[in-house]
């Protein structure tokens, strides 16, 4: 069964709309953490006009959930979103949403870390840049690899 937490799409979205609808009527909130990510004009010191991003339907989502479920084990989270964008993306676009609630900002900081480390590292998106040299695939870094590994148990 799907995360309803979760969503993946094309169209673009309102982090606001999406924090004000995660903690409405909902008192036990005492901190929401939010991460936005955004398409950048520029990577590896070359300019980047466009950013697409592509992923496999079923397995990326199950991915999610699973990188989820594990945040949510970990700390006390009282709800969450996060809404991953794919398809063609320009500068200043928001791609990526974590939204953490929970009782105190300690367990929604560390969690919305958490999540936003795991989906950098495993998390199945490939992007691919469209530069002035021509388009290129984004490879992994090295700094997500160590944001991610200070998680392990």
């Amino acid at each position: 069964m799907p995360d309803s937490r979760i969503t993946i799409q094309q169209a673009p979205f309102d982090p606001a709309l999406i924090e004000s609808e995660l903690r409405r009527d909902n008192p036990a909130i005492g901190a929401l953490v939010s991460f936005l990510g955004l398409m950048r004009d520029i990577n590896e010191g070359q300019q980047v006009q466009a950013l697409t991003l592509e992923h496999y339907p079923g397995m990326t989502e199950k991915a999610l959930a699973e990188i989820v479920a594990e945040a949510c084990r970990r700390w006390r989270v009282i709800d969450l979103r996060l809404v991953h964008r794919v398809g063609r993306l320009t500068p200043q676009e928001p791609i990526v949403l974590v939204s953490v609630a929970s009782h105190h900002r300690g367990d929604a900081f560390r969690a919305c870390e958490f999540i936003i480390d795991y989906l950098k590292t495993r998390a199945p998106f490939w992007k691919r840049e469209a530069t002035d040299q021509g388009e290129r695939w984004v490879d992994a870094r090295e700094d997500d690899d160590r944001a991610q590994a200070r998680w392990r148990d």
